[in-house]
């Protein structure tokens, strides 16, 4: 016979009914859980289409056009990771997710390590996205930071990692990331910024490009502002430590 854990009050009545319910009722609550599982995981169902073809619209931009009470609707222009300048997928490599070639989405350690400095700070002053996670995130999410985003994040990431190659992975990145009011994706944000292609780009040029991506809607790369020239100057000092795997 099951016997309460919790005294009476109304979260024990509670948990005593759940309980109950998932005890006598074990077959129907695993049906519940897969499609709770199933229905935080919907988006990524659209993953592996993610490796043949291109997007044309994000969660993130409609979340900006919203905003901006549909106003403007941004618009990307897709390109292949083959037209763009190896240094700037470096840049980026380099600055949001060093070790992109070698974990399966969540890098634990640096993660672990956010949480107890953002802990220890009581507010959030270092972020753990990799590049996955992130992309994840500007796909199929919002910039919204509840606990269930995160959850479905992190469920879109591990399905990423399991049916795409990190080329893939990459080549989407660098097309759906914001650069900027409206900017979105790499071949709309150099031609605004520095009226190149993408291709053509020096290696300053890529360095603040990927300078700005945490705060693309406050800092343009093709300013002078001390957060673009001292992240840019970093950037450029680890360019011949990444070795691109694609």
């Amino acid at each position: 016979m099951y016997s309460s854990q919790f005294p009476q009050s109304e979260i024990g009545f509670i948990y005593d009914k759940t309980a109950w319910f998932i005890n006598k009722h074990k077959t129907t609550s695993i049906i519940t859980y897969l499609f709770f599982v199933a229905y935080f995981s919907l988006p990524s169902l659209q993953v592996p289409f993610l490796e043949y073809g291109s997007f044309r619209f994000t969660s993130l931009m409609e979340q900006r056009a919203i905003e901006n009470y549909m106003i403007y609707y941004p618009k990307q222009s897709w390109i292949g990771i083959n037209d763009v300048n190896p240094n700037l997928l470096k840049a980026i490599i380099s600055m949001e997710d060093g070790k992109f070639f070698i974990h399966k989405g969540i890098d634990w350690k640096e993660l672990n390590t956010s949480l107890k400095l953002n802990k220890r700070r009581g507010r959030s002053a270092r972020g753990a996205s990799t590049i996955s996670m992130q992309l994840a995130k500007n796909l199929y999410l919002t910039t919204d930071k509840s606990l269930l985003r995160k959850a479905k994040e992190f469920i879109i990431t591990f399905r990423m990692e399991k049916e795409l190659t990190k080329r893939a992975i990459l080549q989407n990145y660098i097309n759906a990331v914001e650069w900027g009011d409206g900017i979105f994706g790499i071949k709309k944000a150099a031609e605004i910024y520095f009226g190149k292609e993408p291709a053509v780009l020096n290696k300053n040029e890529c360095a603040r490009l990927a300078a700005v991506i945490p705060s693309p809607l406050r800092f343009k790369p093709n300013t002078n502002a001390g957060y673009v020239l001292r992240r840019a100057a970093i950037i450029r000092s680890r360019l011949d430590d990444v070795i691109l795997s694609l």
